[in-house]
């Protein structure tokens, strides 16, 4: 018997929890308990340091945090709580050239977002900020919109206006155990044996979210540290407000709090710290001034004028912190009704705002509002919740906030989480490994040791003359690629076309070993997934999409499978090993490994066969991301490492090179490939994208976001996203960077590599009106450099894959 039944709980008293209960409320969701086991902000939002920091390391990142620019301001008069929040400026300091890099690129996001920034040189930071030394920086960038707030004042006001709204809260309720049936919450009892059932569980509890998890079986993988900062007695030569102050390379930031200096870190050798060692409220540790000694030098080195002062509290409380440095956001893919907020990484304050405007629609509707990919908790891998990585991983991630943020960095600790069959085959040959999404992955395969180095940089590329070497070896003969980290997903069963039918968008009542590619979108025709749909019998799929989103991928299935639907979504991930061979030998090769005729009569493109390779039964589909020629063959693990041996004996004949993840990037850039993640998101429809012809109207099934498209097909949309051209040899392309036309930003980069094939700069560019494909003189800034850009009719690589 329940004690009581409400729609929404919520696990967790401190800023984000009360801010996504303070945002159901207004959106008319009143039904709603926040449950704390101590007293509001006890936790970690008490002793944080609030700082607000709007510009982030995304857009969508941005747009959440900028929203507490005007939410702060606004709930004083919503509560009648002061929040203490104030606009001060910030500056970011560089100490040398390649951080200077970065602050331009970082720069640029805040002019998209328009935000203020500058770039200033270290003469006009010395200016602004007097009592700073100087001598040893090469510049740094002001954000006119950092600024800070009284944490527990926010808490407060957050509580007040919640309450107004009808919002209960109970503090003292310790939750003891969370009662799940079908992979679904049906209720939370408390410490005392009071028990409540729930229609949706939201936890909100910080340090203590990952044992809350554990309750329902959902993993999530974060971990506490001993976060410290001291404060000095006051400095009257303080600037009012004093601007926040990160210094970046020292790894310590400053900021003002009534006249007094707040000194805190982010070391590379932090003191991790379970919530199970001691669970009181309002919990300190010990003054480690041993440990605090390097921050202590940093910031006298960066503020000399701390050297006169005394030191009024040593703060040493508990933080949170994820794996890649991100929150942890979103409905749990393992429990259908529970929803996750937590490990915000000391951005938990000025995160608060945004997190629970969008938590709260989350909440409401079943689909995040606008793309959050980055933050989703189903970007995590379960493994990555075990002690043993999360004790390797933490301590890195923590350095990491302010760290060199160098294109494609590759952590080094908790690494090898999963590894292919092949991995040490491929190691032996040269691979040089990177896990961009858990798996171990070659980048690239090294010709000797130097090359086999990863040195980071914001221009030219260690790799660049390998992938080249792999991408010109692939065009003249034929080149294996590893592709085993690809999510598969057998869906079968007497509804199982019918659960395809209704989240893609293309007709997947295709014929038996057809392969099909298609999208799975959102109720608002945004892109969810890109996959293709192998058609292995009328009651079986197989659904490939990519690494990345494995647990997305099959949670998005799970999701709409509906309870009288006899249909069963089976990953089947580990259970296959795949290997690209891709080249124009790469039938010739084949031919001689295999009795079957991969003829383009006998085998067309977007087929599947199964053949006999080395004595193994193995599903082979023809398909191609790099542009050639080409087959994927899909391998039983436990056969694996025989069949990539004769095919290594075999290739020598046709000159069989091996290929990284790197070259195959460069490749799909040539055909305008578009990648899920980069290129496409849940914010991005078909047609914006340039796919409207994966949608079929026809099919007799409805399919979900087919409204939206219907609509959007008859009013027209606005942005489109094109293939283009940089009008430089052997620049930079990463990410974000934006287009110009005169002054006006109209575009920006959704990817960008090198073409080594085509030897052309390429990008993806998402301009913001439609039409922009005319000729005019667009320019993409690179790290504060623009170059022009030439939109492409076609893409630059063309050749005849039969």
């Amino acid at each position: 018997m329940a004690d009581q039944c409400v729609q929404v709980v919520i696990i967790g008293g401190g800023a984000i929890g009360l801010s996504v209960a303070y945002h159901l409320g207004q959106l008319g969701v009143t039904d709603v308990l926040l449950l704390e086991r101590d007293r509001l902000t006890s936790g970690t939002s008490w002793h944080a340091a609030g700082i607000v920091g709007p510009l982030r390391a995304s857009m969508n990142l941005t747009r959440l945090a900028r929203y507490a620019l005007e939410l702060f301001v606004d709930l004083e008069l919503a509560s009648g709580q002061a929040t203490g929040y104030q606009q001060t400026g910030g500056v970011w300091l560089a100490q040398h050239p390649a951080r200077m890099l970065e602050l331009k690129r970082i720069k640029a996001m805040g002019d998209r977002s328009q935000l203020h920034t500058e770039i200033l040189s270290a003469d006009e930071i010395l200016q602004r900020l007097p009592f700073l030394n100087t001598d040893d920086l090469a510049g740094g960038m002001w954000v006119e919109q950092d600024g800070q707030v009284n944490p527990v004042d926010l808490c407060m006001a957050y509580a007040k206006a919640a309450k107004v709204l009808g919002v209960e809260m109970r503090e003292q309720c310790r939750v003891r155990d969370i009662e799940t049936m079908n992979a679904e919450v049906s209720a939370v009892v408390l410490a005392d044996g009071t028990r409540i059932e729930c229609n949706k569980l939201v936890i909100c509890a910080g340090a203590w979210s990952r044992q809350l998890g554990a309750m329902a079986g959902v993993e999530i993988p974060l971990a506490a540290c001993e976060h410290m900062y001291v404060v000095t007695d006051v400095i009257e030569e303080l600037p009012q407000p004093c601007p926040i102050i990160r210094d970046l390379e020292a790894g310590v930031y400053l900021k003002g709090d009534n006249g007094k200096l707040v000194l805190g870190a982010f070391e590379a050798n932090p003191k991790l710290w379970s919530p199970q060692q001691q669970d009181a409220g309002f919990l300190m540790f010990d003054e480690d001034w041993d440990h605090a000694q390097p921050m202590l030098e940093a910031g006298i080195n960066r503020a000399p004028i701390i050297t006169a002062q005394g030191i009024t509290h040593f703060m040493n409380g508990p933080e949170s912190f994820t794996p890649d440095t991100k929150q942890i956001m979103g409905a749990a893919p393992s429990c259908k009704n529970l929803f996750v907020a937590a490990g915000f990484n000391s951005i938990g304050i000025m995160s608060s705002a945004g997190v629970g405007k969008v938590m709260a629609e989350w909440i409401r509707d079943g689909e995040a509002p606008f793309d959050l990919w980055e933050v989703d908790i189903a970007r995590l891998d379960p493994l990555q919740c075990c002690d043993k990585y999360l004790s390797q991983r933490i301590p890195e991630a923590v350095h990491n906030q302010f760290a060199m943020h160098w294109p494609y960095k590759q952590f080094n600790s908790g690494r090898n989480l999963r590894q292919s069959a092949w991995h040490d085959l491929l190691e032996q040959k040269g691979a040089v490994f990177g896990a961009p999404s858990g798996w171990e992955r070659p980048l690239w395969f090294a010709a000797n040791e130097t090359e086999a180095e990863f040195e980071y940089s914001y221009s030219s590329q260690c790799w660049w003359p390998a992938a080249r070497r792999e991408a010109r070896h692939c065009q003249r003969a034929v080149s294996l690629f590893e592709l085993s980290p690809f999510s598969k997903i057998d869906i079968s069963g007497p509804d199982a076309l019918a659960l395809l039918q209704t989240v893609c968008c293309g007709d997947i009542d295709i014929e038996t070993s057809r392969v099909l590619y298609s999208l799975m979108l959102n109720q608002r025709g945004g892109i969810e997934a890109e996959v293709t749909v192998t058609r292995l019998a009328a009651d079986r799929f197989r659904v490939i999409s990519g690494a990345a989103t494995r647990f997305k991928d099959v949670y998005w299935l799970q999701k709409h499978r509906e309870d009288a639907m006899d249909v069963e979504v089976r990953d089947v991930t580990e259970e296959y090993a795949v290997l690209g061979i891709m080249g124009p030998r790469s039938r010739d090769l084949l031919r001689d490994l295999s009795d079957t005729s991969f003829s383009d009569t006998n085998f067309p493109f977007s087929t599947t066969q199964s053949v006999r390779i080395a004595s193994c039964e193995l599903l082979v589909t023809r398909l191609s991301f790099v542009g050639e020629l080409g087959w994927e063959l899909y391998i039983p693990v436990t056969q694996a490492v025989r069949v990539l041996t004769e095919v290594l004996r075999v290739g020598e004949v046709y000159e069989l090179g091996l290929a990284g993840h790197f070259a195959l990037d460069s490749c799909r850039m040539e055909k305008g490939y578009r990648h899920w993640g980069h290129d496409m998101g849940a914010d991005d429809t078909p047609y914006e994208v340039g796919l409207g012809f994966t949608v079929n109207f026809d099919k007799k099934i409805e399919f979900k976001g087919k409204q939206a498209l219907l609509e959007q097909r008859q009013r027209g949309w606005n942005k489109q996203l094109k293939l283009c051209e940089v009008a430089a040899d052997e620049v930079l392309v990463l990410h974000d960077e934006p287009v110009y036309l005169g002054s006006e930003i109209v575009g920006h980069c959704t990817s960008g590599a090198l073409g080594f094939r085509t030897d052309r700069t390429l990008c993806l560019v998402m301009f913001y009106q439609r039409g922009m494909n005319e000729p005019a003189e667009y320019q993409i800034e690179i790290a504060d450099r623009r170059f022009g850009l030439d939109v492409l009719d076609q893409a630059p690589y063309q050749v005849n894959m039969k």
